[in-house]
Protein backbone atom coordinates (compact mmCIF):
# COMPACT_ATOMS: atom_id res chain seq x y z
CA UNK A 1 0.00 0.00 0.00
CA UNK A 2 2.48 2.24 0.85
CA UNK A 3 4.77 1.62 -2.37
CA UNK A 4 1.41 2.17 -4.29
CA UNK A 5 0.83 5.62 -2.49
CA UNK A 6 4.67 6.62 -3.15
CA UNK A 7 4.12 5.47 -6.89
CA UNK A 8 0.86 7.68 -6.86
CA UNK A 9 2.37 10.74 -5.34
CA UNK A 10 5.52 10.97 -7.50
CA UNK A 11 3.20 10.26 -10.67
CA UNK A 12 1.15 13.57 -9.73
CA UNK A 13 4.35 15.55 -9.02
CA UNK A 14 5.51 14.38 -12.49
CA UNK A 15 2.15 15.70 -14.01
CA UNK A 16 2.48 18.95 -12.22
CA UNK A 17 5.78 19.91 -13.51
CA UNK A 18 4.79 18.91 -17.23
CA UNK A 19 1.84 21.22 -16.79
CA UNK A 20 4.15 24.07 -15.19
CA UNK A 21 6.11 23.58 -18.09
CA UNK A 22 3.67 23.98 -20.66
CA UNK A 23 2.29 27.06 -18.70
CA UNK A 24 5.60 28.46 -18.96
CA UNK A 25 5.99 28.02 -22.55
CA UNK A 26 2.44 29.46 -23.03
CA UNK A 27 3.58 32.41 -21.10
CA UNK A 28 6.12 33.44 -23.24
CA UNK A 29 5.98 36.87 -24.75
CA UNK A 30 7.27 37.72 -28.47
CA UNK A 31 7.56 34.28 -29.21
CA UNK A 32 5.86 32.10 -31.82
CA UNK A 33 3.87 29.33 -30.25
CA UNK A 34 1.18 27.21 -32.46
CA UNK A 35 0.26 25.35 -29.77
CA UNK A 36 -3.94 25.70 -29.75
CA UNK A 37 -6.04 22.97 -28.27
CA UNK A 38 -8.41 22.05 -30.94
CA UNK A 39 -11.42 19.77 -30.89
CA UNK A 40 -9.62 16.27 -29.95
CA UNK A 41 -7.84 17.96 -27.28
CA UNK A 42 -10.84 19.38 -25.41
CA UNK A 43 -12.90 16.23 -25.74
CA UNK A 44 -10.08 14.30 -24.15
CA UNK A 45 -9.69 16.69 -21.10
CA UNK A 46 -13.50 16.22 -21.14
CA UNK A 47 -13.54 12.69 -20.83
CA UNK A 48 -10.61 13.06 -18.29
CA UNK A 49 -12.24 15.41 -15.99
CA UNK A 50 -15.29 12.82 -15.83
CA UNK A 51 -12.78 10.33 -15.35
CA UNK A 52 -11.00 11.82 -12.15
CA UNK A 53 -14.50 12.70 -10.91
CA UNK A 54 -15.64 8.86 -10.90
CA UNK A 55 -12.03 8.00 -9.55
CA UNK A 56 -12.67 10.83 -6.32
CA UNK A 57 -16.44 8.68 -5.73
CA UNK A 58 -14.67 5.67 -6.09
CA UNK A 59 -11.96 6.26 -3.85
CA UNK A 60 -14.19 7.93 -1.66
CA UNK A 61 -16.67 4.69 -1.26
CA UNK A 62 -13.76 2.50 -0.95
CA UNK A 63 -12.57 4.62 1.71
CA UNK A 64 -15.64 4.46 3.49
CA UNK A 65 -16.27 0.54 3.68
CA UNK A 66 -13.62 0.01 4.44
CA UNK A 67 -12.59 3.20 7.29
CA UNK A 68 -16.14 4.25 7.41
CA UNK A 69 -16.75 2.89 11.35
CA UNK A 70 -15.36 6.36 13.33
CA UNK A 71 -14.25 4.50 15.88
CA UNK A 72 -12.70 7.94 17.07
CA UNK A 73 -16.36 9.01 17.42
CA UNK A 74 -17.99 5.71 19.71
CA UNK A 75 -15.25 5.43 22.35
CA UNK A 76 -15.35 8.75 24.14
CA UNK A 77 -14.98 8.90 27.73
CA UNK A 78 -16.35 11.76 29.14
CA UNK A 79 -19.35 13.89 30.27
CA UNK A 80 -18.98 16.03 26.96
CA UNK A 81 -17.56 13.81 24.76
CA UNK A 82 -20.42 12.91 22.58
CA UNK A 83 -21.49 16.38 22.44
CA UNK A 84 -17.89 17.08 20.37
CA UNK A 85 -18.47 13.80 18.37
CA UNK A 86 -22.25 14.65 17.38
CA UNK A 87 -20.18 18.15 16.70
CA UNK A 88 -17.91 16.35 14.56
CA UNK A 89 -20.11 14.03 12.69
CA UNK A 90 -22.39 17.20 11.62
CA UNK A 91 -19.61 18.79 10.29
CA UNK A 92 -18.39 15.79 8.36
CA UNK A 93 -21.79 15.22 6.60
CA UNK A 94 -21.72 18.91 5.99
CA UNK A 95 -18.24 18.69 4.29
CA UNK A 96 -19.23 15.62 2.44
CA UNK A 97 -22.74 16.50 0.55
CA UNK A 98 -20.97 19.87 0.00
CA UNK A 99 -18.20 17.76 -1.30
CA UNK A 100 -20.15 15.71 -3.38
CA UNK A 101 -22.16 18.32 -5.10
CA UNK A 102 -19.51 21.18 -6.00
CA UNK A 103 -17.11 18.12 -7.46
CA UNK A 104 -20.02 16.62 -9.47
CA UNK A 105 -20.49 19.92 -10.58
CA UNK A 106 -16.65 21.25 -11.36
CA UNK A 107 -16.27 18.20 -13.09
CA UNK A 108 -19.80 17.84 -15.14
CA UNK A 109 -19.41 21.50 -16.48
CA UNK A 110 -16.35 21.47 -17.31
CA UNK A 111 -16.95 18.37 -19.94
CA UNK A 112 -20.55 20.02 -20.81
CA UNK A 113 -19.00 23.32 -21.61
CA UNK A 114 -15.58 22.38 -22.99
CA UNK A 115 -14.44 24.17 -25.97
CA UNK A 116 -15.83 22.95 -29.84
CA UNK A 117 -14.84 24.68 -33.04
CA UNK A 118 -17.50 27.47 -33.54
CA UNK A 119 -18.63 27.44 -30.28
CA UNK A 120 -18.82 30.69 -28.48
CA UNK A 121 -19.21 31.06 -24.91
CA UNK A 122 -22.02 32.64 -23.49
CA UNK A 123 -20.43 35.51 -21.30
CA UNK A 124 -22.49 37.06 -17.82
CA UNK A 125 -21.55 40.22 -15.70
CA UNK A 126 -23.35 39.30 -13.45
CA UNK A 127 -26.39 37.68 -12.04
CA UNK A 128 -27.76 38.45 -8.20
CA UNK A 129 -29.63 35.97 -7.89
CA UNK A 130 -26.72 33.16 -8.15
CA UNK A 131 -24.35 35.29 -6.16
CA UNK A 132 -27.15 35.58 -3.35
CA UNK A 133 -27.67 31.55 -3.80
CA UNK A 134 -23.74 31.25 -3.03
CA UNK A 135 -23.33 33.80 -0.25
CA UNK A 136 -26.26 33.41 1.40
CA UNK A 137 -26.30 29.57 1.77
CA UNK A 138 -22.63 29.20 2.98
CA UNK A 139 -23.48 32.17 5.42
CA UNK A 140 -26.50 30.17 7.35
CA UNK A 141 -24.42 26.84 7.28
CA UNK A 142 -21.49 28.51 8.58
CA UNK A 143 -23.30 30.31 11.31
CA UNK A 144 -25.23 27.49 11.92
CA UNK A 145 -22.19 25.44 13.00
CA UNK A 146 -20.20 28.28 14.44
CA UNK A 147 -22.75 28.88 17.17
CA UNK A 148 -23.40 25.14 17.61
CA UNK A 149 -19.78 24.68 18.35
CA UNK A 150 -20.27 27.91 20.87
CA UNK A 151 -22.65 26.64 22.65
CA UNK A 152 -21.15 23.19 22.83
CA UNK A 153 -17.41 24.98 24.05
CA UNK A 154 -19.38 26.96 26.75
CA UNK A 155 -20.80 23.75 27.89
CA UNK A 156 -17.62 22.53 28.04
CA UNK A 157 -15.18 25.48 29.51
CA UNK A 158 -18.06 26.93 32.57
CA UNK A 159 -16.97 24.20 35.31
CA UNK A 160 -19.26 24.74 37.97
CA UNK A 161 -17.61 25.10 41.61
CA UNK A 162 -20.27 24.34 43.32
CA UNK A 163 -19.68 20.67 41.61
CA UNK A 164 -16.64 20.77 44.25
CA UNK A 165 -14.32 19.73 41.07
CA UNK A 166 -11.18 17.77 41.78
CA UNK A 167 -8.41 20.10 41.11
CA UNK A 168 -5.37 18.99 39.08
CA UNK A 169 -2.43 20.64 37.84
CA UNK A 170 -0.84 19.50 34.47
CA UNK A 171 2.58 20.77 34.38
CA UNK A 172 4.59 19.91 30.97
CA UNK A 173 8.48 20.10 30.36
CA UNK A 174 10.47 18.40 27.69
CA UNK A 175 9.85 16.10 27.96
CA UNK A 176 7.36 14.48 30.48
CA UNK A 177 4.59 15.43 32.42
CA UNK A 178 3.81 15.59 36.13
CA UNK A 179 0.35 15.81 38.14
CA UNK A 180 0.28 17.90 41.02
CA UNK A 181 -2.82 17.57 43.16
CA UNK A 182 -4.64 19.90 45.58
CA UNK A 183 -4.34 17.68 48.58
CA UNK A 184 -6.97 17.89 51.14
CA UNK A 185 -7.76 21.61 51.25
CA UNK A 186 -8.46 21.13 47.17
CA UNK A 187 -6.53 24.30 46.73
CA UNK A 188 -2.70 24.51 44.77
CA UNK A 189 -0.41 26.54 46.38
CA UNK A 190 1.43 29.37 44.57
CA UNK A 191 4.20 27.94 42.46
CA UNK A 192 6.82 29.57 39.89
CA UNK A 193 9.32 28.24 38.37
CA UNK A 194 12.20 30.56 39.91
CA UNK A 195 11.43 28.54 42.53
CA UNK A 196 12.33 25.35 41.46
CA UNK A 197 15.30 23.68 43.16
CA UNK A 198 16.49 20.02 42.79
CA UNK A 199 18.60 19.91 45.24
CA UNK A 200 15.41 20.09 47.69
CA UNK A 201 13.61 18.20 45.46
CA UNK A 202 10.86 20.84 44.80
CA UNK A 203 10.75 19.92 41.23
CA UNK A 204 7.65 22.43 40.12
CA UNK A 205 9.02 25.37 41.49
CA UNK A 206 5.97 25.54 44.31
CA UNK A 207 5.96 28.20 47.30
CA UNK A 208 7.39 26.50 50.21
CA UNK A 209 5.75 28.99 52.44
CA UNK A 210 2.66 28.81 51.01
CA UNK A 211 0.03 26.55 53.50
CA UNK A 212 -1.57 25.78 50.71
CA UNK A 213 1.15 23.95 49.15
CA UNK A 214 1.99 21.74 51.96
CA UNK A 215 -1.03 18.94 51.38
CA UNK A 216 -0.56 18.98 47.33
CA UNK A 217 0.83 15.85 45.67
CA UNK A 218 3.01 15.41 42.80
CA UNK A 219 2.90 12.26 40.24
CA UNK A 220 4.15 10.73 37.48
CA UNK A 221 0.53 9.18 37.02
CA UNK A 222 -2.51 10.69 36.48
CA UNK A 223 -5.00 8.84 38.48
CA UNK A 224 -8.88 9.94 38.14
CA UNK A 225 -12.17 9.19 39.86
CA UNK A 226 -14.96 8.35 37.50
CA UNK A 227 -17.97 9.98 37.54
CA UNK A 228 -16.52 13.83 39.39
CA UNK A 229 -15.54 16.81 37.73
CA UNK A 230 -12.06 17.57 37.77
CA UNK A 231 -10.81 21.28 37.09
CA UNK A 232 -7.18 20.96 35.52
CA UNK A 233 -5.11 23.50 35.98
CA UNK A 234 -2.00 23.47 32.56
CA UNK A 235 1.38 24.87 33.45
CA UNK A 236 4.68 24.57 30.94
CA UNK A 237 8.26 25.14 32.58
CA UNK A 238 10.09 25.84 29.16
CA UNK A 239 8.18 25.84 25.41
CA UNK A 240 3.95 25.80 24.65
CA UNK A 241 3.24 22.45 25.00
CA UNK A 242 -0.64 20.60 24.41
CA UNK A 243 -2.17 18.82 26.76
CA UNK A 244 -4.07 15.94 24.80
CA UNK A 245 -6.57 13.55 26.27
CA UNK A 246 -7.90 11.72 23.32
CA UNK A 247 -10.74 9.63 24.78
CA UNK A 248 -11.87 12.67 27.02
CA UNK A 249 -12.39 15.01 24.10
CA UNK A 250 -10.18 17.16 25.76
CA UNK A 251 -7.37 19.50 25.00
CA UNK A 252 -5.42 22.63 25.70
CA UNK A 253 -2.22 24.28 24.86
CA UNK A 254 0.53 24.37 28.32
CA UNK A 255 1.70 28.42 28.03
CA UNK A 256 4.92 29.21 29.76
CA UNK A 257 4.16 32.00 32.08
CA UNK A 258 0.87 31.48 32.28
CA UNK A 259 -2.19 29.24 33.48
CA UNK A 260 -4.85 27.44 31.02
CA UNK A 261 -7.39 25.38 32.59
CA UNK A 262 -9.54 22.76 31.20
CA UNK A 263 -12.48 20.95 32.80
CA UNK A 264 -14.15 17.40 32.24
CA UNK A 265 -15.92 14.68 34.17
CA UNK A 266 -14.47 11.44 33.12
CA UNK A 267 -17.84 8.72 32.81
CA UNK A 268 -15.55 5.62 31.84
CA UNK A 269 -13.19 3.66 33.79
CA UNK A 270 -10.04 2.17 32.73
CA UNK A 271 -11.16 -1.14 33.15
CA UNK A 272 -14.78 -0.66 31.88
CA UNK A 273 -13.23 0.75 28.97
CA UNK A 274 -10.72 -2.17 28.13
CA UNK A 275 -13.86 -4.39 28.17
CA UNK A 276 -15.98 -2.91 25.31
CA UNK A 277 -15.97 -4.96 22.37
CA UNK A 278 -14.31 -2.36 20.20
CA UNK A 279 -11.34 -1.96 22.37
CA UNK A 280 -11.18 -5.63 23.02
CA UNK A 281 -10.47 -6.12 18.76
CA UNK A 282 -8.22 -3.20 19.02
CA UNK A 283 -5.72 -4.36 21.75
CA UNK A 284 -6.21 -7.99 20.26
CA UNK A 285 -5.53 -6.61 16.38
CA UNK A 286 -2.54 -4.38 18.14
CA UNK A 287 -0.72 -7.81 19.44
CA UNK A 288 -0.99 -9.69 16.57
CA UNK A 289 1.49 -7.25 15.09
CA UNK A 290 3.44 -7.37 18.29
CA UNK A 291 3.66 -11.30 17.72
CA UNK A 292 4.87 -10.46 14.42
CA UNK A 293 7.42 -8.27 15.68
CA UNK A 294 8.56 -9.78 17.84
CA UNK A 295 9.46 -12.94 16.04
CA UNK A 296 11.85 -10.99 14.17
CA UNK A 297 13.56 -9.76 17.19
CA UNK A 298 13.75 -13.37 18.44
CA UNK A 299 15.24 -14.04 15.35
CA UNK A 300 17.28 -11.19 15.61
CA UNK A 301 18.70 -12.24 18.99
CA UNK A 302 16.37 -9.19 20.82
CA UNK A 303 14.08 -8.81 23.39
CA UNK A 304 10.51 -10.05 22.99
CA UNK A 305 8.20 -7.12 22.82
CA UNK A 306 5.66 -7.17 25.99
CA UNK A 307 1.77 -7.71 25.29
CA UNK A 308 -0.06 -4.54 24.84
CA UNK A 309 -3.02 -3.51 27.23
CA UNK A 310 -5.02 -0.32 26.59
CA UNK A 311 -4.34 2.75 28.82
CA UNK A 312 -5.72 6.30 28.75
CA UNK A 313 -3.13 8.81 27.86
CA UNK A 314 -2.09 12.15 28.40
CA UNK A 315 -0.32 13.87 25.29
CA UNK A 316 1.31 16.49 24.07
CA UNK A 317 0.06 17.51 20.68
CA UNK A 318 2.14 20.21 19.99
CA UNK A 319 6.06 19.74 18.43
CA UNK A 320 7.76 20.65 21.16
CA UNK A 321 11.36 19.00 20.29
CA UNK A 322 13.33 16.27 19.00
CA UNK A 323 11.94 13.90 21.18
CA UNK A 324 7.91 15.13 21.42
CA UNK A 325 7.31 11.70 20.51
CA UNK A 326 7.70 10.55 23.80
CA UNK A 327 5.88 12.65 25.95
CA UNK A 328 2.99 10.97 27.27
CA UNK A 329 1.53 9.53 31.03
CA UNK A 330 -0.72 6.91 31.87
CA UNK A 331 -4.28 7.94 33.23
CA UNK A 332 -6.09 5.58 35.18
CA UNK A 333 -9.66 6.34 35.81
CA UNK A 334 -11.26 4.19 39.11
CA UNK A 335 -13.78 4.42 41.09
CA UNK A 336 -13.73 6.28 44.06
CA UNK A 337 -12.60 3.94 46.76
CA UNK A 338 -9.92 2.56 44.07
CA UNK A 339 -8.59 6.57 44.15
CA UNK A 340 -8.70 7.18 47.60
CA UNK A 341 -6.56 4.45 48.38
CA UNK A 342 -4.21 5.09 45.55
CA UNK A 343 -4.36 8.53 46.70
CA UNK A 344 -3.13 7.47 50.89
CA UNK A 345 -0.42 6.35 49.25
CA UNK A 346 1.27 9.32 47.79
CA UNK A 347 3.87 11.54 49.60
CA UNK A 348 2.63 14.87 50.49
CA UNK A 349 5.02 17.94 49.46
CA UNK A 350 6.11 18.53 52.94
CA UNK A 351 6.91 15.26 53.51
CA UNK A 352 8.52 14.71 50.35
CA UNK A 353 11.61 17.90 50.29
CA UNK A 354 14.60 16.95 50.94
CA UNK A 355 15.77 18.22 55.02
Amino acid sequence: MTAFLSIIIVLFIAIAIWQMVKIFDLAQVGVSNNQVANDHDNRLNGYLMIGFLIFIYVITIVCMVKWGDLPLMSNSASEHGPGIDNLMIISMVIIFIVQTITQYLLHYFAFKYRGEEGKKALYFADNNTLEAIWTIIPVIVLAGLIIYGLFTWNTIMNVNEDDDPLVVELYAQQFNWKARYAGEDNTLGQANVRLINIDNANILGLDESDPNAQDDVITTELHLPVGRPVLFKMRSQDVLHSAYMPHFRAQMNCVPGMITQFGFTPTVTTAEMRQTPQMIDKVANINRIRVEKSKELVAKGEAELERYEFDYLLLCNKICGKSHYNMQMKIIVETQEEYDAWMAEQKEFKDSLLK
